[in-house]
């Protein structure tokens, strides 16, 4: 099934020549009839938000089993998709995504943040989903592609940049529960601004009792609609009681602490030691999860990868052992955790504000995806 161009009248205008790159596949590019005004895309580029506002473009790779796999890419106009009432995603929730970020640097140039890790665990996602691999380079090469032609989208700000969403879901139009053999990859962009109103400021975490993001074996791991799904009941039940956020337990002693709805946690205590949830099936491995355990290193802090109860995380915080929590993720960079509250009472990390190494961390993170401090690890790459 493709996407409807033709209620755009994109039929009635020339194509431009199919584009052949590194990843071994050409690219076809559909005209625009009419992209966003200048004037108007700089008026909303003043205030993104996050995720209100989206680019012109998009791009979508079909994928037939019957035609030998992934074929007909397309860089044109973001617009509707098209779906059959009986397309599999709609039934059975085959679905994946990714999140990540083009950033605008000293120069003006733009740069990703190790996007071939974003790459790789959109394909671990899919193998989870029973889904087919998209191949890394042509993964890297679609954004590419919107990031070239939706460039001038990148807001200005500091706090500014292009947040990308490649997501791929079951087209195929059956019922029945089994693998679909037919698949949409499509990546759009989202210009937007700081992910919590106010900045880098503490937050307020619930921690729900009554809801599990993840159970072993599970799909905790992938990074699938589902369970972020799952996250809006306890997230909205935090909202009620004032929090920012929820952090979800393990699924099996419901004590032990995992993740927040969309953010990895870090621990830092009074004797230089880091602790952070480890990756045993039921949490995100996040990359900038990933990217923090070697910066915090080389600070000199010892991180270990190891299980945190609730009751320990009180503990520490009321007698001053734990100096600060931090909560990370591509969306909110790093962000510390002030206040913890849930149906067993509330504590505070640290003083409630921001910790002195959260903030140093940030500030060392943000600086390397945004080129005003050297990237000795090659993470960024340059578009």
């Amino acid at each position: 099934m493709e996407l409807p161009f033709s209620f755009l009248g994109l039929e009635n205008l020339p194509c431009e020549p199919t584009h052949t790159n590194r990843a071994g596949m050409e690219f076809e590019h559909l005209p625009h009839p009419a992209p966003t005004p200048a004037d108007k895309r700089d008026e909303a580029l003043k205030d993104p938000g996050f995720g209100k506002l989206f680019t012109d473009h998009m791009v979508v790779i079909d994928y037939d089993e019957a035609k030998g796999g992934w074929h007909k890419a397309t860089l044109g106009p973001r617009e509707a998709i098209s779906l059959d009432p009986a397309a599999a995603v709609l039934h059975y929730a085959q679905e994946i995504f990714e999140g990540m970020k083009a950033y605008k640097q000293g120069d003006d140039t733009l740069a990703l943040f190790r996007p071939e890790q974003n790459a790789r665990r959109f394909n671990e996602s899919a193998r989870r989903m029973a889904m087919p691999d998209l191949p890394e380079e042509l993964f890297l090469e679609s954004i590419r592609q919107l990031v070239a032609a939706d460039r001038d989208w990148v807001p200005g700000d500091p706090d500014g940049s292009l947040y990308l969403r490649p997501f791929m879901f079951a087209s195929e139009a059956f019922l029945g529960v089994r693998p679909a053999k037919q698949y949409k990859y499509i990546l759009i962009a989202s210009p937007v601004g700081p992910y919590f109103k106010g900045g880098a400021k503490p937050v307020k975490i619930w921690v729900s009792r009554n809801y599990t993001r993840a159970a072993p074996g599970g799909t905790g791991a992938a990074k699938t609609g589902g369970n972020y799904a799952a996250s809006l009941v306890p997230q909205a039940e935090g909202i009620e009681n004032g929090c920012d956020q929820v952090v979800f337990l393990d699924a099996v002693e419901k004590k032990w602490v995992e993740e927040l709805g969309g953010m990895n946690l870090f621990f830092v205590f009074d004797d230089g030691t880091v602790i952070t949830p480890p990756l045993t099936g039921t949490i995100l491995p996040g990359i900038t999860r990933n990217s923090l355990i070697e910066l915090l290193r080389e600070e000199g802090l010892q991180v270990r990868e190891e299980p945190y109860s609730i009751d320990q995380w009180r503990a520490d915080a009321t007698t001053g052992k734990l100096l600060e929590t931090m909560a990370c993720g591509t969306a909110a960079v790093v962000t510390p955790v002030g206040t913890v509250l849930g149906p067993d009472g509330e504590f505070t990390i640290g003083s409630g504000g921001t910790g002195q190494m959260t903030n140093k961390i940030r500030e060392r993170l943000v600086g390397i995806q945004k080129g005003s401090v050297e990237d000795t690890h090659g993470w960024t790459m340059k578009l």
